[in-house]
């Protein structure tokens, strides 16, 4: 593993692109970031709340989940985020053009149901996105959320599951027939099968919330985000257990991949044979890359 850059504010979402960079959000700064290949920083956008996932829609623009922010707290020597803060306003969708910086809103609410911590996303090959909303927490209560699909026009939105506790990362199979989701305090992946834009199967006699449990980890193992790889395996961000935890699509098969930042909270693939691995260690902010065993899974777009 080697280190691209540091001193960033607890980053996430990185989105590596063609020339060799890699955009990712800073939510404890509330910007869209650019990482240079020789480790220089630039500021894209200033989203402010707490951008989270990010990715590139059809039209060339970066789409980020924006959870509202955070408390924040040093522990050990690692920025760690805490509960919704005062300065919490709500969570939106937001859209930044990459060439002037402008930061649209698209979505705060669904069915006069507020967004409140949307986490993560993924587009799919009709143009639409799936995203988690992972919910705020407080001293004594947490919200119960659940996963969304949008346009990216601002023209549609609607909730597909509900509940989930705490979703947050969220991709597709290679095929695209199969949306997995990783929730964070169980430690588990499920696994739905996608049956049109924004519609899935679900198991009759379970209910519309119940998926097919892929893995469940074992101890004290939180999940955060994910990217899943060109063979079909779910490649998720693995807290306190620092590192990424690679998933075959039945589950059968897990393996872990150490890192030495117990906050590991996201992946990419990116180089000419998707096989560079980029990883946010966001307890000391930093941006990794390593080589990957397997080629990554290219996106939509």
């Amino acid at each position: 593993m080697r280190e691209i850059t540091r001193g960033l504010e607890f980053p996430e979402g990185p989105i590596a692109m063609p020339d060799g960079s890699v955009l990712l959000v800073e939510i404890k700064r509330g910007t869209l970031t650019r990482v240079r290949p020789d480790g220089r920083t630039e500021v894209v956008a200033e989203c402010g709340g707490g951008p989270n996932g990010a990715a590139i829609g059809p039209d060339g623009a970066v789409y980020v989940c924006n959870n509202g922010g955070f408390e924040w707290h040093e522990q050990g020597g690692f920025l760690v985020p805490g509960h919704q803060p005062e300065s919490y306003r709500g969570g939106s969708i937001q859209r930044v053009d990459l060439g002037s910086g402008r930061v649209e809103t698209l979505y705060t609410e669904c069915d006069g149901h507020p967004l409140r911590g949307p986490n993560d996303l993924v587009f799919d090959r009709h143009g639409g996105f799936w995203f988690t909303d992972h919910g705020k927490t407080r001293p004594r209560d947490r919200d119960r959320t659940g996963v969304y699909y949008a346009r990216p026009d601002g023209s549609a939105i609607r909730e597909v599951i509900f509940p989930l506790d705490a979703p947050n990362g969220i991709g597709l199979s290679p095929d695209g027939t199969r949306l997995y989701v990783a929730e964070t305090w169980t430690g588990r992946v499920w696994g739905w099968e996608v049956v049109g834009p924004g519609e899935l199967a679900f198991p009759p006699a379970l209910g519309p919330q119940t998926g097919v449990l892929v893995a469940g980890l074992p101890g004290y193992q939180l999940l955060d985000s994910l990217a899943v790889d060109g063979a079909g395996n779910v490649c998720v961000a693995t807290l306190i257990n620092g590192g990424i935890t690679v998933m075959s699509p039945d589950g059968s098969s897990i393996e872990h991949v150490p890192t030495d930042d117990p906050l590991t909270t996201n992946i990419c693939f990116g180089g000419n044979d998707l096989r560079t691995a980029y990883v946010t260690l966001s307890g000391t902010g930093r941006l990794a890359a390593m080589e990957w065993p397997r080629p990554g899974l290219r996106l939509a777009y």
